[in-house]
């Protein structure tokens, strides 16, 4: 059967990265599941050559991955998220001058960790969030959430409400929708006529500059260029009128979009410079996604190497962090309780449970100060400065930290205001 792009419908037929078979990237399981058959699924990933987009096939539905009830990821347990979402909130009221009479809402709110600043502000807010869980604990923090995925139905319905949005956004929820075209077709439904929306996601051409190839993983169904994502906008009467390349998550991109028959706001020269910059990159020609695969064999080879060598000299690594991407680079790399004795998350939600493929434990961070391991292995490598700067007492016993990607690298652990001044 074959394999039709998400977007335009073309057949797919080239390869842009195959990781071989993972399991679900946030499906941590319990000891009671440890010596039961898990599922794996193929975590291949393709490149339209009509659209340039780059996809996963949908495998598991979006309803299995976060509308169970249980989805293990809060915001609001990465205090340079919450930053940068408070960061975004005064941005946004500053340049468009939202107040008591604006209508904010988000898609994928999560825990209310963005929203929260907003409601501070006395701006009426609402979420949308398929996690029961995670809208609960919205909740609890005054946040109204919609338990629902969203799309043209959703947005039918939020009209009727009353609900139509002066600000839409929606932060890393781009990637984990199969029906995009339902999705952004959803957006430009509850979108008021001169309302102003905003989208953040991981940055295809850093996902392929910084060899970021753990991001791939099943819940993220596309990965996305400028360039392609303006097509699909367009394609719904969307007009992106400015983007900015964020640091987040290894470097994502903030556009911003109106209806295109909106006169404001002017079409920023940001735009163009980006264009111009994925162009001289080569994102507008097939032959450049398809060499990645092999750059991603060859950290694989990186990583393994380093590990081997330091085991065979008899150190200890443990690991920090239990991220959807933690888990591709492990599976991929076929790395286990062999290489890693157990891994650390502040997540109460995470600690007690176990990986799922590889079944490393995840413990409470207290444990890397009662075992000393000699290496820390950093998995959420987008968040390293804040989390060397956390577990910096790792120094007491010559302890250091090691970061996988773009290549491994390893990291003496120093004293945190030395850390900080680098991180800034």
């Amino acid at each position: 059967m074959s394999k039709k792009c998400r977007f335009c419908g073309n057949e797919l037929r080239y390869t842009f990265a195959n990781l071989g078979m993972s399991p679900i990237a946030n499906d941590n399981l319990t000891s009671e599941h440890l010596n039961r058959a898990e599922k794996f699924y193929p975590l291949h990933t393709y490149v339209c050559d009509r659209c340039l987009l780059v996809q996963l096939e949908e495998f598991e539905s979006p309803e299995h991955i976060f509308g169970d009830g249980d989805y293990a990821y809060f915001s609001s347990y990465s205090e340079s998220w919450l930053r940068h979402a408070k960061a975004y909130t005064e941005l946004m009221v500053e340049r468009f001058k939202f107040n008591a009479a604006s209508q904010v809402v988000e898609i994928a709110s999560n825990d209310g960790y963005l929203l929260q600043y907003f409601h501070q502000k006395g701006i009426p807010v609402l979420g949308v969030e398929p996690a029961a869980n995670t809208a609960k604990a919205a909740a609890e923090k005054g946040i109204p959430t919609w338990v629902k995925f969203f799309g043209v139905n959703t947005a039918k319905e939020m009209v009727a409400e009353g609900k139509s949005a002066d600000l839409l956004l929606g932060n890393n929820v781009l990637a984990h929708v199969p029906d995009v075209n339902d999705f952004i077709g959803g957006m430009k439904i509850v979108l008021k006529p001169n309302g102003i929306l905003t989208m953040e996601f991981p940055h295809l051409l850093q996902l392929m500059q910084q060899n970021q190839f753990d991001t791939i993983y099943h819940e993220h169904f596309s990965y996305y260029s400028f360039i392609t994502v303006e097509k699909m906008f367009a394609a719904h009467g969307l007009t992106l009128f400015d983007v900015e390349e964020l640091p987040t998550h290894g470097g994502s991109l903030r556009i911003y979009g109106k209806h295109s028959d909106a006169v404001e706001p002017a079409v920023s020269n940001r735009v163009k410079q980006l264009k111009a910059k994925e162009a001289a990159a080569g994102l507008e020609d097939i032959e450049t996604y398809l060499t990645f695969g092999e750059q991603v064999k060859a950290t694989k080879r990186k990583l393994l190497k380093f590990l081997i060598e330091a085991k065979s000299q008899g150190k200890t690594i443990a690991a920090y962090g239990a991220p959807a991407k933690g888990n591709t680079l492990l599976n991929y790399c076929g790395v286990g309780k062999d290489f890693i004795d157990y891994t650390v998350d502040r997540s109460p939600y995470k600690q007690g449970l176990f990986l799922p493929g590889t079944h490393i434990p995840i413990l409470h961070p207290d444990k890397i100060r009662e075992t000393q391991p000699d290496y820390v292995l950093i998995l959420p490598w987008n968040l390293k400065e804040e989390i060397m700067t956390q577990m910096a007492y790792i120094a007491e016993w010559g302890g250091q930290f090691v970061v996988p990607i773009p290549e491994v690298r390893v990291y003496p652990a120093i004293q945190q205001q030395v850390l900080s001044t680098i991180a800034s």
